[in-house]
């Protein structure tokens, strides 16, 4: 098992890319289980959630290739040949239930595992099958599977969802592009990742009105085509990487940074002392002479905070001046990062789903051990603000969401590298 190791060493300057968002990408790789045709996606991330996503589209009887050194995904969907997504794929990542609407919309029927993924919350996926039951589907969960079944095929319904579930929405979405009659979703969830789904489907022939609203409409085609579409730039990796020179100084330019992917997010960093800046190939990010300022922070669907910069963010208040708090709304169990950031020096008391952080002068270097996605990475910005060595463990679950980022962080100054565990 590898660890990440990073030094503290001052301010960082230059560029780095940011790549397709991951979690578009999990959402616009099952689309192509709606149609025979040929479906290909550009800008694709190379992260290990893809690879997750790509054995089981494959398990499914689907083509996928991976082209321009994993910067493209061919798919195919002609010779599906098995409806069971199984146990020992499912639970490895969540966005796996996404294969559940496309499989009930064209074939009718589908056995999907419940998913898996990082345990930041029981994460149910209730909202998904109301919609579906909605769209006149029957299910029926046994032995730790959802049968679904559609013999008739989905018909238009109205989907009023109790939360602006982003994976509730995609599944929906995709299912409804195939149903018979008018389907409308209402609080649909608005994030650009639903956008750009919906960009996608429409290509393919879908007829959709109202993404980025929280309705949607959608009229149910017999059939859809094959396309080619772009993945959205990726707003989690983006916001993490504009914290690299807010949390240890310096100015970095992001490539591909888009401001309105961010907005939320971006009037904090500047409530914080952060200068971010529109640049000809995206978005620059200056920490202010003054230092970091304390602000509180409660995250929201889109176009609220993300929940996935939560862990980020946290890093960096560690070293404001004053005391922050940060509620976390979305998922439970998501301050799980804490106890590691306090084993580094930082000021932390967690009570329920609030945090309050109040910031100290110097982050300690210290071994640390990820416990998802997102906090393994805001372990690493911190180290890159600790004085002396920080040991990040059990990184497996950072090559889910960020690809590269060992070389990233290095081609801007960072002292950091990756090691294999004796």
């Amino acid at each position: 098992m590898d660890s990440i190791v990073v030094r503290g060493n001052g301010p960082l300057s230059g560029q780095i890319p940011i790549a397709g968002a991951k979690n578009a990408a999990l959402t616009l790789m099952p689309a192509t289980l709606l149609s025979d045709e040929p479906l290909t996606l550009t800008n694709a991330p190379r992260l290990s959630d893809i690879k997750t996503m790509t054995m089981l589209l494959q398990s499914l009887g689907a083509e996928v290739q991976t082209l321009q050194d994993g910067r493209v995904l061919a798919l195919s969907s002609h010779g599906i040949d098995n409806l069971k997504a199984d146990y020992d794929i499912v639970r490895k990542m969540r966005a796996s239930i996404l294969v559940l609407g496309p499989l009930l919309a064209r074939h009718g029927q589908a056995i999907v595992s419940l998913p898996g993924g990082c345990a930041i919350g029981a994460r149910p996926v209730d909202l998904h099958l109301t919609a579906l039951e909605a769209m006149g589907a029957e299910l029926d969960l046994r032995d730790g599977y959802v049968h679904a079944a559609a013999p008739k095929g989905l018909r238009g319904g109205t989907v009023n969802f109790e939360f602006a579930s982003v994976g509730a929405t995609e599944n929906a979405l995709m299912a409804a592009t195939l149903a018979k009659g008018t389907t409308v979703l209402n609080n649909a969830a608005r994030e650009p990742e639903i956008v750009d789904l919906a960009q996608c489907l429409r290509k393919m022939g879908a007829q959709i009105d109202g993404e980025g609203t929280s309705t949607i409409t959608i009229d149910g085609v017999d059939r859809l085509s094959g396309a080619t579409h772009p993945i959205v730039t990726d707003r989690i990796e983006l916001g993490t990487y504009m914290l690299a020179p807010a949390i240890c100084g310096g100015e970095v330019e992001l490539l591909g940074g888009k401001r309105e992917l961010l907005t939320s997010f971006i009037e904090k960093l500047e409530e914080s002392g952060v200068s971010v800046f529109d640049t000809e190939n995206g978005l620059g990010v200056r920490r202010g002479n003054d230092g970091i300022r304390a602000t509180d922070v409660t995250t929201a669907p889109f176009p609220g905070f993300p929940t996935d910069l939560q862990a980020q963010m946290m890093a960096l208040l560690c070293t404001a001046e004053g005391t922050s708090v940060l509620e976390e709304k979305i998922f439970e169990n998501r301050f799980m990062h804490a106890p590691e950031l306090m084993r580094m020096g930082a000021r932390i008391d967690v009570s329920g789903g609030t945090a309050k952080v109040t910031g100290v002068e110097q982050l300690r270097g210290a071994p640390v051990m990820a416990t998802d996605l997102r906090a393994s990475v805001s372990l690493i910005l911190a180290g890159l603000a600790a004085e002396g060595e920080t040991r990040v463990a059990r990184v497996y679950h950072l090559d889910r969401g960020y690809e590269h980022v060992v070389s990233k962080l290095r081609s801007v100054g960072a002292h950091i590298e990756r090691v294999q565990d004796a």
